[in-house]
């Protein structure tokens, strides 16, 4: 059994391995879209998939190092000038530190090329979240049936029947989206699918802007354009833009809260901070 052929065939190997995950990771869609629509690619999940690369990258690494060790002699050479006196910083090496060196820096200051493969990515992403769609809330497939029920102004009742009409087997409330959605083939999207004609009507009355207003960000936050967060939320759109304004906040009607974030250098929940502000400022 020849030891340094298995570590270059194990290198290989889990290099390809490595490759194809990088390439589903690269693509698959966000983890809570993935796992609300109960996303799979040759039958794995996201989760399948991350593992996958996680264990997988174990060996690869623990392959590289008995590789540097039985190719020690040969890397030495590489590093060694016409006088064959050892010196990292030869031109080969020089070459391979800048290389990565771009990278790294390129990756850390949105420069392309790099960005560019990171917007290509986030694009596949946001791609997937319009044809899948997006959870009500972050992992609303982990919440029982009982609390979605409660979280979304569900009929509890009406939405079992509607899913035992459906043909859907539910053992009782307690159950999770995911659970059901697994004991009958389905994706937990599918399920709310069939139990949102049992949404109740909203109870009458007027209700404020910072009643409305969520303490936290919604799932998707960062897509949402700034007109549609200022509709859902029951906030004047001019009043809101001149708010932001007034904070330092450069915005559109039509730019979303990600491309708001990114013009201001800004995050996300900063932006949504500031609307939370200016919201419970208006009331």
């Amino acid at each position: 059994m020849n030891i340094r052929k298995i570590t270059s065939m194990t290198m290989l190997l889990s290099l390809i391995v490595l490759i194809l995950n990088s390439i589903i990771l690269y693509v698959v869609p966000e983890g809570r879209v993935a796992y609300w629509a109960d996303w799979k690619f040759f039958g794995l999940t996201k989760g399948d998939w991350s593992a996958q690369h996680t264990t997988v990258g174990f060996l690869f690494l623990f392959a590289g190092l008995l590789h540097i060790y039985y190719n020690w002699k040969p890397i030495v050479a590489y590093m060694k000038n016409r006088a064959r006196q050892v010196k990292i910083f030869t031109g080969s090496f020089n070459i391979a530190l800048v290389l990565t060196a771009i990278f790294v820096i390129g990756t850390y200051y949105n420069i392309p090329p790099m960005s560019t493969i990171l917007a290509f990515s986030e694009s596949v992403k946001d791609n997937a979240s319009e044809t899948y769609g997006e959870p009500p809330y972050g992992h609303a497939e982990s919440s029982s049936l009982q609390m979605f029920a409660k979280r979304e102004n569900l009929d509890l009742e009406k939405s079992v029947e509607l899913l035992k009409n459906a043909g859907i087997t539910v053992t009782g409330p307690q159950d999770t989206l995911k659970v059901i959605a697994q004991i009958n083939n389905r994706s937990p999207q599918q399920i709310y699918e069939i139990i949102q004609p049992a949404k109740l009507a909203a109870e009458p009355g007027p209700q404020t802007a910072a009643v409305r207003f969520p303490d936290a960000p919604e799932s998707g936050w960062g897509k949402k354009k700034l007109s549609e967060a200022c509709a859902e939320y029951g906030l004047n759109l001019s009043r809101t833009l001149q708010g932001l304004s007034d904070r330092g906040v450069v915005a559109e009607a039509e730019m979303n809260i990600k491309e708001i974030a990114a013009a201001n250098d800004m995050d996300p929940m900063g932006i949504f901070e500031a609307l939370h502000d200016i919201a419970t400022s208006n009331c």
